[in-house]
């Protein structure tokens, strides 16, 4: 996938209103493109997770399109968004989505297992970068939210992606964290030539953005 395209999207929650006075995303025409990072700065109720459901076809409560490579997405079959997501879409959600009761290997293994996109070495030296080495068979309800962040992040690399949407990445992390975080994401970013949007209220993830958007 080369671009997504949207065409005057708006929350259905906005109907009726104007658009958030001075948005760069909703009621215009933007495109996100494979190899570009973008950042969406946001404040709180503006939008900005429901931008990213929109992306991930998780949510259709919105007017206007989004287009993926020209083709309009609330038409796709939910085959068609199993396939993107485990070869073309990746995703960290802002509430992590892990299985608490599992560790930290487990949740990983479960995208991987799906994509088999990473050796198991491949994934220990991610988890050593992250500095959760160390909790790699602990049950992820014990760990901080903090550990809990890395620990998504590193099984959201675990598969094939042209974009790939991170929701408030580096929301609970410090300042060294996220920038290992970063350097991670951009590597594995530029060996798959893919693009990365980027929400953010206040904490932004540090990358070589090509535009900001504001919502």
């Amino acid at each position: 996938m080369e671009s997504i395209t949207l065409q005057r999207v708006l929350p259905c929650v906005f109907a009726g209103e104007a658009a958030p006075r001075d948005s760069g995303v909703w009621s215009q025409e933007v495109t996100f493109r494979k190899g570009e990072y973008c950042l969406l700065e946001a404040a709180s109720g503006t939008g900005k997770t429901s931008l990213c459901h929109f992306l991930y076809g998780i949510r259709e409560d919105y007017t206007g399109k989004i287009l993926f490579d020209g083709a309009d997405c609330r038409g796709f079959s939910a085959a068609a968004w199993s396939g993107l997501r485990r070869r073309s879409l990746s995703m960290l959600f802002q509430d992590l989505r892990l299985f608490g009761e599992l560790t930290v290997a487990e949740n990983i293994g479960l995208k991987n297992e799906l994509t088999h996109f990473k050796t198991q070495e491949q994934i220990g030296r991610m988890l050593e970068a992250a500095g959760i080495a160390d909790k790699r068979d602990v049950p992820v309800e014990k760990l901080s939210f903090g550990q809990q962040q890395r620990a998504a992040f590193i099984r959201c690399m675990c598969q094939p992606f042209d974009f790939i949407l991170l929701d408030e990445p580096v929301s609970h992390l410090d300042a060294a964290n996220g920038k290992l975080l970063s350097g991670m994401l951009l590597e594995e970013a530029q060996a798959q030539g893919a693009g990365i949007v980027v929400t953010s209220v206040g904490s932004r993830l540090g990358l070589p953005y090509h535009k900001t958007l504001t919502l």
